[in-house]
């Protein structure tokens, strides 16, 4: 016979997510992979799920797909009113909201007395001079007062002690990694061509600029080196006029947004991917680059790439400019080198699936709303970042960057 306790522990949940951007929005990227794949989890496992999200061109305003349902209201700005006002509305019928902050959070704990789980993918004090000036005195100042009641949802350790330095109580922060696509069968060999691969939204804290100075500074030494540039983004326009100023216009590929299938092609081919942005949660491209055998190299104080590249084991973490495009021209030169950090990598992102990090984030709303949790798969309970992080064995080789 059945407990009232057991059905307490595998009831459905009923979970509203309030997110600025979908993953079919022009803009989107990472942030929005992760909560495209762990809602298409929940819906998946019985759970009732709702994302409160803003229109773009071409998207539904109600949409029921895999099994969540997405209304799309407002634009940039106007998205969190309606979003407040819908969570209100329907307050009652919710077990936990996931408000996902993306700089400036939703506010929701003003408008709800249920569990509010806050998903932060990063910490924006770089990137607000660049966007929105009061932003940061919002996002470090007030967000930690109006969310003190609520549990922390992260996918770095890194974004983890920024927030704790914020006043964030790292008890209440759970650290849950993203996953990865599974890399298609077979293996996409490197082009005879020496060549480097960025994945991304094209916007300014991506600094896709560096990769292009790169190339630049390399050019003369490898004269048939070419840079792939693979995504979209309203910073596209400044980025192909700074490649005409710069004069590589020859050596510089933009694909924009393509399919899985060619996204898959580039990435394998490539010898190097690299990754010049000024902050990141994680580096899920990194962990994709990873998946076809390709080592990354990115900058030290991005903040989540300390733990997305293990340095001189899957690739190589830099400090400036120099030395970006010291460890790329070393891995053009090395190819022993170049396969031994490409297979560390690749047995890295092994280690990381879409399906643990869905069942580690419904263990998190399980425990925000103070239900028992003996129902989640013991491996995915167990995972703790320290395990994932030292999945591979620690390369004999001291960090090299010069």
């Amino acid at each position: 016979m059945t407990s009232s306790r057991d059905r307490a522990i595998d009831r459905p949940l009923r979970v509203i997510f309030l997110s600025w951007r979908d993953s079919g929005h022009p803009e989107a990227g990472g942030a929005e992979a992760f909560l495209d794949h762990v809602s298409r989890h929940l819906a998946e496992q019985g759970h009732d799920v709702t994302v409160l999200t803003a229109r773009y061109e071409g998207a539904a305003p109600d949409e029921m797909l895999d099994g969540r349902r997405f209304l799309r209201r407002g634009g940039r700005f106007s998205v969190y009113l309606w979003s407040l006002l819908r969570l209100f509305l329907r307050s009652r019928s919710v077990d936990v909201v996931v408000d996902v902050q993306n700089g400036i959070p939703f506010w929701s704990p003003l408008v709800t007395t249920k569990p509010v789980v806050n998903l932060v993918h990063h910490v924006h004090r770089e990137q607000w001079p660049e966007v929105f000036g009061p932003g940061w005195w919002l996002e470090s100042r007030v967000a930690p007062r109006v969310y003190a009641g609520s549990h922390y949802l992260v996918v770095s350790g890194a974004t983890r002690d920024e927030l704790a330095g914020l006043g964030v109580d790292p008890e209440r922060t759970t650290v849950v990694y993203s996953g990865r696509d599974p890399a298609p069968p077979g293996e996409t060999l490197p082009t005879p061509q020496p060549s480097l691969a960025v994945l991304g939204r094209l916007v300014p804290h991506k600094r896709v600029e560096l990769a292009m100075d790169a190339i630049n500074a390399l050019r003369h030494r490898h004269p048939s080196l070419v840079l792939h540039v693979v995504g979209h983004g309203y910073w596209n326009d400044e980025l192909h006029a700074y490649a005409d100023r710069l004069g590589v216009t020859d050596a510089v590929r933009f694909h924009g947004f393509v399919d899985e299938a060619e996204k898959n092609a580039i990435l394998g081919a490539a010898w190097v991917h690299v990754l010049p942005s000024l902050k990141e949660g994680w580096g899920l491209a990194i962990i994709e680059a990873g998946a076809h055998g390709v080592p990354s190299i990115a900058f030290r104080g991005a903040s989540g790439t300390t733990e997305s590249v293990l340095d001189a084991r899957t690739g190589y973490l830099v400090d400036d400019v120099g030395e970006l495009e010291a460890a790329i021209e070393r891995l053009l030169l090395d190819p022993l080198r170049r396969r031994e950090l490409g297979e560390a990598a690749r047995e890295f992102a092994q280690t990381f699936t879409w399906a643990a990090t869905g069942a580690e984030v419904e263990l998190v709303l399980r425990r925000a709303i103070g239900l028992a949790v003996s129902s989640v798969p013991h491996q995915y309970a167990a995972r703790t970042p320290e395990a994932v992080i030292g999945a591979v064995a620690p390369s004999a080789e001291a960090p090299q960057t010069g």
